[in-house]
């Protein structure tokens, strides 16, 4: 299967060149999941640029989170194609790595070990402790990496998640809704950490997210899935940083939000 070969959009950020390739794009063609009798995608195409940051939003069970399992390779489509990566057959489990809802530590692990387990045969290395040990320095949390994940709070087990999921270096990262727990600060806190990493390293970043705001502060596109297909696809293109006060971004926010609460009403 052909992978798309757009340009990055105009609100890509700009990148050393070789960090610039880092990001894996993605084509999704006729993609559909059924659970037994039950469609939650049909038919689906999609296609995401290398080093592009993509939301997604929908209503709850509008099939948002099972097409980033799939896109993940968490798990198979009933039919259609993905391919993530300049080849179809690029082993996702080798480029991809998942952010969950929720952080997922193992509680018997201190935190420097939780990171490492992000780099699989290389984590028991100097090379791969250093890599950890920079991992959380990049999320705030270097003088942590003796702590247990029972002291840390919900926001650092998240940045602790978020330094696991970085540490590999991946091409792909795909975001489950991890800062639906968070308060509000927090939240905001993470979004800001997950930008700046998204930035520094060029991976491409797929957030599926119940929250509007969020979506409009981090992407460069946002799709609304509705019914099991994509209903609106808007680029923003708005300037980095994104202010929430700013007149385009709270018109941006309302546009996709009319256009979700509307869904429910028909």
């Amino acid at each position: 299967m052909a992978l798309p070969t757009t340009a990055a959009t105009a609100t890509r950020p700009e990148v050393a060149p070789f960090e610039a390739q880092r990001g894996a794009p993605i084509a999704a063609r006729g993609l559909t999941k059924a659970y037994g009798a039950k469609p939650v995608l049909r038919g689906l195409d999609l296609s995401v640029s290398e080093g592009e940051f993509l939301a997604v939003v929908g209503r709850s069970g509008c099939g948002k989170s099972t097409l980033l399992r799939l896109l993940a390779g968490l798990e198979a489509p009933t039919q259609g194609q993905i391919a993530v990566g300049y080849r179809a057959e690029t082993d996702r489990r080798t480029i991809a790595r998942v952010m969950f809802q929720e952080p997922r530590l193992l509680p018997w692990a201190r935190v420097l070990a939780n990171v490492e387990v992000g780099l699989g045969a290389d984590r028991r290395s100097a090379s791969g402790r250093k890599r950890a040990l920079e991992a959380l320095a990049s999320v705030g949390l270097a003088d942590r990496a003796n702590d247990w994940p029972s002291v840390l709070s919900g926001g650092q087990k998240q940045r602790v998640a978020l330094a696991r999921a970085l540490v590999s270096r991946p091409r792909f990262l795909a975001l489950d809704e991890p800062l639906g727990a968070l308060d509000a600060l927090t939240r905001i806190e993470m979004q800001r950490l997950i930008e700046t990493a998204w930035r520094r390293e060029g991976f491409t970043a797929v957030l599926v997210t119940h929250d509007v705001a969020e979506a409009v502060a981090l992407a460069d596109r946002i799709v609304l899935v509705e019914q099991g297909a994509i209903a609106l696809d808007v680029t923003v293109e708005l300037p980095r940083p994104r202010h929430r006060g700013a007149p385009d971004f709270g018109a941006l926010e309302e546009r996709i939000l009319d256009r979700l609460l509307g869904a429910g009403e028909a």
